[in-house]
């Protein structure tokens, strides 16, 4: 980890605004008790750059969910036309699904020149996370509730600003480039940042306590021993097989190819896919592997905490929360963790 600096509250929109003429600037704004990504337009926005993460996966900045990869048969991909983009408080729950993404899109032997570009030309602003809801349980998966990698810079709130960490040459580039901003860290200043964290921290703990969540340490083979258990038909039996699960998650990375023709081109669109939808594993002539609602439930399980572990050894769970807020049928992860390992 690099040095530390504070950035005061009066300056932070300031430092968006120098940000805005090199990149699209995002963060977390608040509506009700919901968080989302905003584009930064000027001083009236109002960013909550603590709490928790947004309903937003970050892998949205980076995979689109419906994106234009070929266009008239040319073998040049389609130029990107927009700025890069500067998100702002990234919780450590979102990046660590870079470990999965980048595996798959960057570091896996075949490299996709959108995803790469994105991840090249992006700045990650991270933020600790400052409180729990009841859907976190990121603990449960070993990650803290505050950055620690995979982040340009980190933002810890304090009383009076940020404590801000270097986390990249592109992070320390920036304090350079602006020093009149950021000033060294006091003790006091530091001391605060490690009381929230802590204090965050308990907070998410008191949820492992409350869901009775199990943690990683328990998680080894409980998929291969559970594999044909009737949890998995029992667990599915609320699904509505909308894909919310997937299309939510932080490290879920499907996804398939259809051509679109016009009477002015021909294009080549990747769309996000999703294991949890029929047509998923359906191949020519109709066969299906994974015919029955509850099999490719349990694929979803398998590739989180079987597949990963043994190819990336790491679980590809963030303890983000999102797919229990998501799920319309009010499937919990969590329960389904629990019911696993104690069935082990």
């Amino acid at each position: 980890m690099g040095k530390s600096f504070i950035l005061k509250d009066a300056d932070f929109t300031g430092f968006l605004d120098k940000l805005s003429f090199d990149f699209d600037v995002f963060f977390p704004v608040k509506n009700g008790s919901q968080r989302f990504f905003k584009k930064f337009v000027n001083a009236n926005d109002h960013p909550v750059v603590g709490e928790v993460r947004p309903f937003e996966p970050l892998k949205a900045f980076f995979s689109r969910a419906r994106e234009f990869v070929a266009e008239n048969f040319s073998a040049e991909p389609p130029k990107i036309n927009h700025k890069p983009y500067a998100i702002v408080g990234v919780k450590a729950c979102d990046l660590k699904g870079f470990q999965i993404q980048d595996f798959v899109f960057k570091n896996n032997g075949l490299e996709d020149p959108f995803y790469i570009h994105n991840r090249e030309k992006n700045l990650i602003i991270g933020a600790d996370c400052t409180c729990a809801i009841d859907t976190c349980f990121c603990i449960a998966l070993g990650i803290k509730p505050y950055p620690h990698r995979d982040f340009d810079l980190n933002l810890s709130t304090v009383p009076g600003g940020y404590v801000v960490e270097e986390g990249s040459e592109k992070g320390k580039a920036l304090l350079e480039k602006y020093p009149s901003l950021f000033k060294n860290a006091a003790e006091s200043e530091l001391r605060a940042k490690e009381e929230q964290r802590a204090k965050t921290t308990r907070a998410v703990e008191e949820n492992l306590k409350k869901f009775q969540v199990p943690t990683e340490d328990k998680f080894q083979g409980i998929i291969e021993r559970n594999f044909a258990s009737k949890i998995w038909e029992e667990e599915a039996k609320t699904c509505v097989e909308c894909g919310a699960c997937t299309n939510i998650c932080p490290t879920c990375h499907c996804f398939f190819l259809y051509d679109q023709k016009d009477d002015k081109k021909m294009a080549r669109l990747r769309v996000w896919d999703s294991c949890m939808i029929k047509d998923y594993a359906r191949v020519a002539g109709g066969a299906n592997p994974r015919k029955r609602l509850w099999m490719r439930l349990r694929n979803r399980f398998e590739k989180k905490f079987d597949f990963f572990p043994k190819v990336l050894k790491v679980y590809a769970c963030t303890g983000c929360g999102r797919c229990i807020s998501a799920c319309p049928a009010k499937i919990d992860i969590r329960k389904v963790l629990k019911r696993l390992v104690a069935n082990a």
